[in-house]
């Protein structure tokens, strides 16, 4: 996988995520996530994303068969109300996909 993504909402916009080299979270500051998953040329949204704690956060993680194969990708994202605006536009767009929220 790429390390860098852009994950599209229904509104249309583009949202840049970075690969997280180890799979795991590591800056104790606020932001988007997904886990994605190769699917042929491109890949599928499995977990959507948003805490006020990257550093912290580990709900969404997938569980079991899903997990394997599955990246983790990070937005940063400081102010709450920009990150759940992006975190509801990406939902609304990646219905499939399970949603979680950090800061509710």
């Amino acid at each position: 996988m790429n390390d860098f993504i852009d994950l599209k909402g229904a509104s249309g916009v583009a949202y840049r995520f970075r690969r997280s080299p180890d799979g795991q979270f590591q800056l104790p500051i606020a932001g988007n996530y997904a886990y994605v998953q190769g699917d042929g040329a491109g890949f599928k949204v499995l977990v959507l994303g948003e805490t006020p704690d990257l550093s912290r956060d580990r709900a969404g993680a997938p569980k079991g068969p899903r997990r394997a194969g599955a990246h983790l990708y990070t937005r940063l994202n400081v102010s709450r109300a920009v990150r759940m605006a992006e975190h509801e536009d990406l939902a609304a767009h990646y219905a499939a996909a399970r949603v979680v929220s950090g800061s509710g």
